[in-house]
């Protein structure tokens, strides 16, 4: 049986986060930081944004070469979630979460 743990990466959100924090002007230790945000009706939203380095309770999940910081006070929800990414026709990315699959 597979234990799933924290926020996994798809090949395509890798490659994309890379492409965001791999500028020449952005110093070496940069991800994208996932935090909570204001959502609708009190729900849970995330922010993603581009972070020089990880708040000191970030978690911190790296893949392929990527790096995402995780807010502590989104962990729980981030949990057995995988992050996928779409880049459209004028270059913008969109981010989805999606259940990690065995």
């Amino acid at each position: 049986m597979r234990r799933f743990g924290l926020l996994t990466l798809t090949h395509d959100a890798a490659t994309a986060i890379q492409a965001l924090t791999t500028k020449p002007d952005l110093p070496e230790q940069t991800g994208l930081r996932i935090a909570s945000a204001a959502g609708d009706n009190g729900a849970l939203s995330f922010a993603v944004s581009v972070a020089d380095g990880p708040q000191p309770d970030d978690e911190v999940v790296e893949a392929e070469g990527a790096r995402v910081f995780v807010d502590s006070e989104v962990v729980p929800a981030l949990v057995d979630k995988s992050l996928d990414a779409e880049v459209d026709e004028q270059g913008q990315v969109r981010f989805q979460l999606a259940a990690q699959t065995p």
